[in-house]
């Protein structure tokens, strides 16, 4: 089967296509092969290719398949699902350090990480969906807000940041969205009470102030903005980050954590349902086939178009 390895940490070059044997069910037995349509491009990846991540890997190193979301057609029945069930799920490949993620034509993948996808959804959206949208649920319900609560949202312009609008909106949060000047229109579209454009910290606490002048109950910085966003967050309110990279040292009783983005089919499978009803909004910046993945590592580190890339197989 097709694959695109890094086969050295550096630039987008390193991404080269690759054979490699179809994986057999047979060696890691509860696993089921999914036949991939399409895998997104994450952040992550462009971080682990580059090296960044090379202490956290351990031992996995170079040549490995990055990749964690997917969407394809299910090759074999798995536990409420049959052989040609459409699937979406992403595979936390790092943490199981098995060196092979989703940059490939067919994976062998847990049960417990496959999610139906709707009729109504295509693969590319459905691939464009997983990680980014579940880490914004998890972040959530690490907030513990109850309704009607104050929430800042960094990063709101990407799309980790986008989908917690969206879920933060539809929980009942008064939501104050951190993003681009370009997206304000569509920021309040998708749910934001006020609008933040980027600016300096100081302009950036005097804006959300603007709109919550006692401050916020939580902050969910996809940013990683970390430290001089906690002025803007009231005592005993809560702090979330989606990456360890960036961790504020909590104060006047502020609660710290951190999102992991822990596959979580039962809540994948409400956000799917919930794209294909209309009622959550990706966005799909590139669709690129496979081969071409290092052509899509160009682009998302140019960042010239909000939205996910997504790999065509």
């Amino acid at each position: 089967m097709r694959v695109v390895e890094v086969t050295a940490y550096g630039g987008p070059e390193v991404l080269r296509s690759a054979r490699r044997p179809e994986p057999d069910p047979a060696d890691a037995p509860g696993r089921v092969r999914v036949r991939l349509k399409a895998a997104a491009v994450n952040q992550a990846d462009l971080k682990i290719r580059s090296g960044r991540f090379a202490a956290a890997l351990g031992a996995l190193a170079p040549p490995f398949v990055l990749g964690y979301d997917f969407a394809g057609t299910l090759v074999d029945p798995a536990p409420g699902l049959d052989a040609g069930s459409r699937v979406a799920g992403f595979v936390p490949w790092v943490a199981e350090g098995s060196g092979v993620g989703t940059y490939a034509e067919t994976i062998l993948v847990d049960p417990a990480w496959l999610a139906p996808v709707p009729d109504e959804v295509d693969f590319t959206a459905a691939a464009s969906l997983p990680l980014s949208a579940v880490t914004a649920a998890q972040a959530l319900d690490l907030l513990e807000l109850p309704e009607g609560s104050t929430l800042l949202v960094t990063g709101a312009s990407g799309v980790v940041g986008r989908f917690a609008v969206q879920l933060a909106a539809r929980a009942g949060h008064r939501v104050i969205a951190l993003g681009d000047a370009d997206d304000m229109h569509e920021l309040r579209l998708l749910g934001a009470h006020g609008v933040v454009g980027r600016g300096s910290p100081e302009e950036v606490i005097t804006g959300v102030l603007g709109f919550a002048p006692e401050r916020v109950d939580g902050v969910f910085d996809a940013a990683l903005i970390a430290e001089p966003l906690l002025p803007a967050v009231k005592d005993g309110g809560v702090f979330v980050s989606a990456s360890p990279e960036r961790v504020p040292v909590a104060e006047r009783d502020v609660r710290v954590e951190v999102v992991e983005g822990r596959p979580d089919a039962a809540r994948l499978k409400e956000l799917l349902e919930l794209l294909g009803a209309g009622a959550l909004a990706t966005r799909v910046a590139d669709v690129i086939p496979l081969e071409q993945a290092a052509e899509a590592h160009r682009r998302a580190e140019a960042g010239h178009r909000p939205g996910r890339i997504v790999l065509m197989i």
